[in-house]
């Protein structure tokens, strides 16, 4: 790193996501875990000047940018987070890198394998010459249950995977009269299976292990035109529409099978028109001698079966998330059992862990390496491709 003495953090991207990445830094501190260097809130960095003054001020960092050149040269910027249009991340990522920023990517990684393998290349350069470190921001590998239901197959107490049946439901884009966005606009797979689907294939990687092919992948396009806004819009937010419609280029949901190299079989399905489920994601685990449940809903909470009570009260138990599951203890102000966390929480511990990283220092694990953030594009790309010939199956490169 470019300081011992302390680390100074910059976010460039001040929408919905940025935000969480802002806030992330702010409480990462309150962490538990060995000593940091002095962290420095710098700089929010976003091309609405408006929006990088008012979430400057909102979240105490020193200064607002409205371009990330200006973060690439700043000498007092060490860590950087890149939340913005999936289609910026590559020249950015990669000029934060040639000037020995680490960098921790917001998923998906890039808009194509070719420029997630460019990403990582630069990465790899940056690392050999000035030690720079790089991760992939996989929010939801931070849940605690979700980390509890995955040390359960790792241990081998339920046994091996078998089906894991996943979704990511989601409604921001059920209202035809919501505005056009870059969300909307790309080929197919930028859609609904980039945004949102992306989380969903690598927690099913993270639960169940590797995925080998895919097969029976369906994208579909419900709402076919969005009107222009006569001004910016942030995050999935309103906005004065235009009498100019454009068509939307890309998938409001996805469905498809995937075969792990375990043996098990994996159903998914995302969407972002499932009408009455804000962020649904969920997912059913059955495995060879046990298994478990998930809904972000209730988040604070997992289900399990397994073989240890009797036949008379065999079944699925909740389990309340406390300081005997990841992440909770020295992870919250109140780390007692049944208090719960949120899914900003998870973006705090991605944070400290990326920090952890950063000044070498024996933490929480790191995010998903840029490696990883490439997989997940091969298999973004696989289910495309499935898509693309009538379901076929496709092996993930």
């Amino acid at each position: 790193m470019m300081g011992h003495s302390s680390i100074g953090v910059a976010v460039i991207g001040a929408g919905m996501a940025g935000r969480s990445h802002i806030a992330g830094y702010r409480a990462a501190t309150t962490v538990e875990g060995p000593p940091l260097p002095e962290v420095r809130l710098v700089a929010v960095a976003d091309v609405n000047a408006e929006l990088a003054n008012a979430t400057t001020r909102r979240f105490g960092y020193q200064r607002a940018e409205t371009d990330w050149q200006a973060v690439a040269a700043a000498d007092d910027i060490d860590v950087v987070s890149v939340v913005v249009a999936n289609h910026l991340h590559r020249e950015i990522v990669e000029g934060l890198l040639a000037a020995g920023k680490h960098v921790l990517c917001e998923k998906p990684m890039a808009p194509s394998v070719a420029d997630g393998e460019a990403m990582l290349a630069a990465a790899r350069r940056a690392a050999e010459t000035s030690g720079v470190k790089s991760g992939v921001g996989f929010t939801f590998r931070r849940s605690p249950a979700i980390a509890a239901i995955r040390d359960q197959v790792e241990q081998g107490r339920i046994g091996r995977p078998m089906h894991f049946n996943g979704h990511y439901w989601c409604d921001y884009g059920c209202d035809p009269n919501g505005p056009m966005s870059w969300r909307y606009q790309g080929p197919p797979g930028s859609g609904a299976l980039s945004d949102i689907g992306s989380h969903l294939l690598d927690l099913a990687e993270f639960a169940c292990g590797p995925i080998e092919s895919v097969s029976g992948a369906v994208l579909s396009t419900q709402i076919t035109e969005r009107a222009l806004p006569l001004g910016a819009v942030v995050g999935h937010g309103k906005a004065e529409l235009s009498d100019v419609h454009q068509p939307v280029e890309n998938e409001d949901l996805v469905a498809v099978t995937v075969a792990f190299e375990s043996g098990a079989i994996g159903t998914l399905s995302a969407s972002r028109v499932a009408y009455g489920h804000p962020n649904a994601l969920g997912f059913e685990l059955f495995a060879g001698s046990g298994a478990a449940t998930f809904d972000l809903e209730r988040a604070g909470e997992f289900g399990l079966a397994d073989g240890s009570p009797s036949g008379q009260t065999q079944g699925y138990r909740q389990v309340l998330v406390g300081p005997g599951h990841p992440y909770l203890t020295g992870g919250l102000a109140m780390d007692f059992p049944g208090v719960g966390y949120g899914q900003n929480d998870l973006f705090v511990w991605q944070a400290r862990a990326f920090l952890d990283q950063v000044a070498g220092v024996d933490g929480l694990p790191a995010p998903a390496s840029f490696e990883e953030g490439v997989h997940n594009l091969r298999l973004l790309a696989a289910v495309v491709e499935s898509a693309r010939t009538g379901g076929a199956q496709i092996k993930v490169g």
